[in-house]
């Protein structure tokens, strides 16, 4: 090796030793929850964290749920950066964790985040925020969970005996990427480019065994089902352009359920309804650069 390649090489090594380093001192700087594993459910995983944004006044506030397929995943995989931002813009932020199907199966987790943000609710004046400007983010399951609470009907019960499910369950806002907006694998196969048979049992993730019970949760979960007239604006992300071909390897299968097609589906169907739906992907324009510009417009 000569001594202009030697050098190369512990230079590109100390980059890469630098970037490693910054990239954990930027995690370990990850702010602490003011509250931690609070319990909103009888379930070891119904449990949520919340983090108080510096304010006098009551802030807005935005649930960040995480995806995995509802199989695995965590609130503690929460974007550092990204929730710096949102307390930095005084905007709290709250995290769910859920049940996965191997617990039970969907829509159990949805049934989870409606109590985890009804419980959420009820603690507005504790926390000191304000329950009425709130909207949710996540990515692929986690952005099925957010469109379920952003575009579902209201499903609180006003004469119901528990004081938690008064609260509201409708948000004010929600930011997806990768988000699928409908569990009808029929659609996938469909219109998804490259997906030619389902990557997993559809049936036994809802626990469903008929085509009916099937579809019947489907269109209880879906965003393309439940969104109507009424409902909040959304900005969606997406890593593909809608003519791109199917990559090769392993990264196709990912590739393909999380595209952009989902994502034009239900702007389609929301332009139609005369409302709001930003969606970026390459080569696209949008209105926002980023989930928390599109928080700081639409709750603060």
């Amino acid at each position: 090796m000569t001594v202009v390649a030697s050098l190369r090489a512990t230079l590109c090594v100390s980059i890469g030793l630098a970037i490693g380093l910054q990239q954990a001192a930027a995690q370990q700087e990850k702010p602490k929850p003011t509250h931690q594993d609070f319990q909103y459910g009888p379930h070891e995983r119904n449990v949520l964290d919340f983090y108080q944004a510096s304010a006098r006044a009551a802030t807005p506030v935005v649930v960040y749920i995480h995806g995995g397929g509802f199989r695995n995943g965590s609130k503690d995989g929460i974007n550092s950066r990204t929730l710096k931002e949102l307390l930095d813009a005084g905007i709290s932020v709250a995290a769910f964790n859920y049940r996965f199907v191997q617990h039970d199966p969907l829509p159990a987790a949805h049934y989870d985040c409606r109590r985890a943000l009804q419980v959420l609710r009820s603690k507005a004046d504790e926390w000191n925020f304000d329950k009425t400007r709130m909207g949710a983010f996540g990515g692929s399951a986690g952005a099925q969970l957010c469109m379920y609470l952003a575009f579902h009907d209201e499903m609180a019960k006003p004469g119901s005996a528990d004081p938690i499910e008064r609260e509201s369950t409708r948000l004010q806002a929600v930011a997806t990427s990768g988000g699928q907006t409908t569990m009808n694998v029929e659609w996938w196969t469909k219109n998804i480019p490259g997906y030619e048979q389902p990557h997993r049992d559809f049936y036994e993730s809802l626990g469903a065994d008929s085509k009916d019970q099937y579809m019947k949760t489907v269109r209880e979960i879906s965003a393309l089902s439940l969104v109507s007239k009424d409902d909040v604006p959304i900005f969606m992300s997406y890593s593909m352009s809608p003519d791109d071909a199917v990559p090769e390897g392993e990264r196709a299968n990912g590739w393909k359920v999380h595209h952009v097609r989902f994502g034009i589906a239900l702007k389609e169907k929301m332009d139609a309804l005369g409302l709001e739906a930003d969606l970026r992907y390459p080569g696209a324009t949008t209105k926002f650069a980023s989930n928390v510009e599109f928080f700081v417009a639409h709750l603060k």
